[in-house]
């Protein structure tokens, strides 16, 4: 069985489908559905994960397809995002917790890092690297107490539907500077064992959290643009 039919066999198509398009558009609107039960979500995963050993292509495409929504829908647990009023409020604390929990457990190796520097005897790295456990710990400690009541969001009836996958993309962004910080500090951490490009990759550092802070100051600002 190709990955097409196990496909259709989850989605409940009778039908050949003329084109992968129509797959791929029904696997989105199934996980669509599926953040009422996670679990839901993870069978349509695991299930075509075995088959896209065969056909990693269309899992790409289907993944491709994804909207910034169905995305947050996969990373974190229980989201509903912010389309009823009801869970707005819900939705935006598991964001920012998702995002907080991610950059704490960054900021916890760096001081790891800053332990072996000191060991190494490498001391002329340290304020470098104190830097930017800093300015981490800023980018966290801002997203964990940005303040839960941003009104146009929450108190609005309605959120204009064509800004609200700006703000799906946006947040995902902010989930991707995790990802970006935890490989650059990868990269650090490589640079300290050989005992060579370590300013240069605590300045790469110092230079993501940074756009991250300064990014994470905009998103009040996209909130609001999605308010109707």
């Amino acid at each position: 069985m190709g990955l097409l039919d196990i496909l259709r066999s989850l989605l409940g198509i009778k039908e050949e489908p003329e084109k992968p398009a129509q797959v791929i558009e029904q696997a989105r609107e199934t996980l669509k559905e599926a953040t009422a039960s996670p679990f839901d979500q993870e069978i349509v995963q695991e299930a075509i994960r075995p088959a896209g050993e065969q056909e990693g292509g269309l899992i790409e495409t289907v993944a491709a397809a994804l909207g910034g929504f169905e995305k947050l829908v996969k990373k974190i647990p229980g989201y509903k995002g912010y389309k009823e009023k009801e869970v707005r409020r819900e939705a935006d604390k598991l964001l920012r917790i998702q995002v907080a929990q991610g950059l704490d457990d960054q900021r916890k190796r760096l001081s790891e890092l800053q332990v072996q520097l000191l060991g190494q005897g490498q001391i002329e790295f340290v304020d470098d690297l104190e830097r930017a456990v800093m300015k981490l710990q800023l980018l966290t400690d801002r997203v964990k107490t940005a303040s839960y009541g941003y009104a146009g969001l929450f108190d609005a009836v309605k959120v204009k539907e064509e800004q609200l996958e700006a703000l799906y993309d946006f947040d995902n962004r902010m989930l991707d500077y995790v990802d970006e910080v935890a490989g650059e500090i990868d990269k650090m951490s490589s640079t300290i064992s050989s005992r060579e490009g370590i300013g240069e990759a605590i300045g790469d550092l110092v230079a993501s959290t940074e756009e991250a802070n300064l990014t994470f100051g905009h998103r009040e600002e996209v909130i609001l643009k999605s308010v109707g």
